[in-house]
């Protein structure tokens, strides 16, 4: 397998001890704490596992700003949905870079949205879990970071 791939996972299907590093790492960053072993003893893994994984593991987020997202994602036929998904990119500061929506099929269509993620753009998955959230939205998945 190449060890060069990445990929794009929801929170709870990530492993425990990887989530407790990205915590290590802002406790680091925030400077809460001065050392490896005071942040691994503050989220309870040790300093081997942060050491270990500390270069696999990121907040998507942080790893986007100046990319490109592509998104997909299907959707009810109803009237102003499209207008209320592009709202929801439109708050979070991106860039919309193309839209494209399929004909729908039994009153559900298929929307693909790329974005450009700016420097002013808020967080990427708190945007995602937003699209998710607006109802008649279903199956928001990332398709591909540039």
């Amino acid at each position: 397998m190449d060890e060069s791939r990445y990929f794009v996972l929801k929170r709870r299907a990530v492993p425990e001890v990887l989530l407790k590093v990205v915590e290590a790492k802002r406790l680091l960053d925030s400077e809460k704490v001065m050392t490896v072993q005071e942040a691994a003893e503050a989220v309870g893994i040790s300093r081997s596992s942060f050491y270990k994984y500390k270069e696999d593991i990121f907040p998507f987020h942080d790893s986007s700003q100046g990319r490109t997202v592509t998104f997909t994602l299907q959707m009810d036929d109803e009237p102003g949905l499209l207008s209320d998904v592009l709202k929801i990119v439109a708050q979070f500061r991106a860039n919309i870079l193309t839209i494209h929506q399929s004909i729908p099929i039994n009153a559900v269509a298929s929307l693909s949205i790329s974005v450009q993620v700016l420097p002013t753009t808020q967080d990427v998955s708190k945007m995602i879990a937003e699209m998710e959230r607006q109802k008649g939205v279903h199956h928001v998945k990332i398709l591909a970071k540039e």
